[in-house]
Parts: structure tokens; sequence; C-alpha cells
């Protein structure tokens, strides 16, 4: 006889032994525990790739088909299209999430194709890096860029 069965307390599994084994082993299962990064990350991709679609459409528009086209982008237009902050934030917004759009995407590929865990690795780290040199680059180019230097 056990000292469960001498007592009169159920059985427990596990490492609660304050529970009865039913509490500790239930039929639902439980919410898995977690950040839940890819659930963000696809919820990411499908809100930013609809905002892209307006910025890109509203781009392309403006670049090629409005007032002229393209005979009239010189350093003088784009000169005149970053000195308002309502261009700079659109081009800012596009660049943000098209770099951040484009690097999911990899990551993914990289997640699905990739055999083992250091080429994983090597890869993310290789993604991650140009992620981080292409948007400071381009946020400095956007943010910096001297409007009275063009003639």
């Amino acid at each position: 006889m056990t000292t469960s069965e001498a007592t009169g307390v159920a059985k427990t599994l596990g490492t609660q032994h304050d529970r009865p084994a039913s509490l500790d082993n239930p039929r639902s299962p439980r919410k898995p525990k977690g950040n839940n990064f890819e659930k963000y990350a696809w919820l990411f991709m499908r809100f930013s790739g609809l905002i892209l679609v307006f910025l890109t459409i509203g781009h392309m528009f403006i670049m090629l088909a409005w007032d002229g086209g393209v005979h009239r982008i010189d350093a003088s237009f784009v000169a005149a299209r970053w000195s308002s902050p309502g261009w700079q934030i659109w081009d800012l917004t596009m660049l943000w999430l098209a770099e951040l759009h484009g690097g999911n995407g990899v990551r993914t590929v990289i997640a699905d194709y990739s055999r083992k865990d250091s080429t994983r690795f090597w890869l993310n780290t290789l993604l991650l890096v140009s992620i981080i040199l292409t948007l400071a680059l381009g946020t400095y180019a956007i943010l910096t860029f001297d409007v009275n230097s063009v003639g």
C-alpha cells in the first residue's frame, strides 16, 4: 500500500503534487507558451503588402505618368520633392516597409530551405546585416539630402 492509497489523496502526475491527475493532464490542450513571432510576422506581411500596393502604385504614377513622366526626373526634381516633409515621409515609409517586407520574405525562404542550423544562422545574420545597412543608408540619404546643393 502506497502513501497516497493510505491517506486517500488523489494520485498526481508531473511536478505539481497538490493537484489531482486530471488537472495535470487535461483533455483540452494548453495555450502554447511563447511570443507568437510567426503569427505577427505573417500579419505584418499581409498589412505591409496592402500598404505597399498603394504606396508603390502612387509612386509609379507620380514618377512615370504624371506631369511629363520620366523626362522631368533629375537631381533638381528629387531635391524639390525631398524638400517637402510629406514626400520624405512617403519615401521613408515605402523604404522601410519594402525592406522589412522583403527581408521577412527572405527569412521565411531561409527557414524553409536551409537544412543545417549553422547555415540558417549565418544566412539570417547576413540578411539582418544587409537589411540594417540598406535601411540606414536609405534613411540617411532621404533625411540628409541637401536641397541647396543641386543647381
